[in-house]
């Protein structure tokens, strides 16, 4: 049994790096971002592909096969505390089952904000800008790119998703997809990601802009929320609090609490809830496709 799980791995290894090969590579920022982050030590990727010391933003691009495309697209951010990004199962492997459903997927390697609030939320509106930019070269309906995060990466959409001007916006999500996410940034916040994102001693005009279930309106975008009941790294309090939220503002929106798995499990097969997270994703996605026609 030992050794199929080890087969298993290389072969799904192997399979990760032909596509990560076959990938476009876009740079978010041609010039210089409008805020540095401060950090000037060199990036490291681990061997758990977690990558930390982001500095330099970018995109990998999925792309589905044109036969199967469905016009959709989604950013993908990955979690890591505001810390560093999870860029495998939060990142590539999603990519890659969005992809085989006919969704083409933009994982953002964001900047980490080191203390500088404005910077993850700049990459990922840069992100939107450039999908719906580019658009035409993509094949992608404008009128159809989401965004996806996963914990801290959860916190980053939900702000995408809650901080913009109006519906129509370019950097407005078309909707959002949210994994046992950092939502809140009052008592209940997840600490390390409230350290990274506002500092050691932040400003309560930072807290309260920041908890994004305060900052739910009526032209959030529809969202799913899929956690886990046992998560004791990012209490389900703040999954719910924002379900709350887009209830009130009568968001289309629908929650998914699985009895066990803890945080952080992804695309991770050994979730025991694995295969129904994604049939009740893939059916939400359909369904959002038909209702933005």
């Amino acid at each position: 049994m030992k050794t199929n799980k080890i087969y298993t791995f290389i072969i799904f290894t192997l399979f990760v790096i032909s596509n990560l090969k076959a990938q476009n590579i876009a740079i978010l920022w041609p010039e210089n971002p409008p805020t540095n982050n401060g950090i000037t030590d060199i990036e490291i990727t681990d061997r758990n592909y977690r990558i930390t010391n982001v500095s330099s933003p970018m995109l990998t691009i999925y792309l589905p096969d044109e036969i199967i495309n469905t016009g959709m697209a989604v950013v993908v951010c990955p979690g890591g505390g505001y810390s560093g990004i999870a860029s495998m199962h939060e990142g590539t492997q999603m990519a890659l089952w969005l992809k085989e459903r006919g969704i083409a997927a933009f994982v953002l390697k964001y900047r980490m904000p080191n203390g500088h609030k404005e910077v993850p939320i700049d990459d990922a509106w840069q992100a939107m800008r450039f999908v719906r930019e580019n658009a035409a070269d993509y094949h992608i309906d404008p009128g159809k790119v989401g965004i996806m995060g996963f914990s801290a990466g959860g916190h980053l959409a939900s702000t995408a998703s809650t901080h913009f001007a109006k519906k129509g916006t370019i950097t407005r999500p078309d909707f959002s997809v949210l994994f046992y996410p950092v939502i809140t940034m009052d008592e209940t916040a997840h600490a390390e990601s409230r350290k990274n994102l506002l500092g050691p001693n932040p400003l309560p005009l930072d807290i309260d802009v920041f908890s994004n279930e305060k900052q739910v309106n009526t032209e959030t975008p529809p969202t799913i929320l899929l956690l886990s009941n046992d998560d004791d790294s990012v209490s389900p309090l703040n999954s719910i609090e924002y379900y709350k939220a887009l209830k009130r503002k009568k968001i289309p929106t629908a929650m998914y609490i699985f009895p066990e798995g803890g945080h952080g499990w992804g695309m991770n097969r050994d979730f025991k809830y694995h295969d129904q997270m994604l049939n009740l994703l893939g059916k939400w996605l359909d369904d959002i496709n038909k209702e933005l026609d």
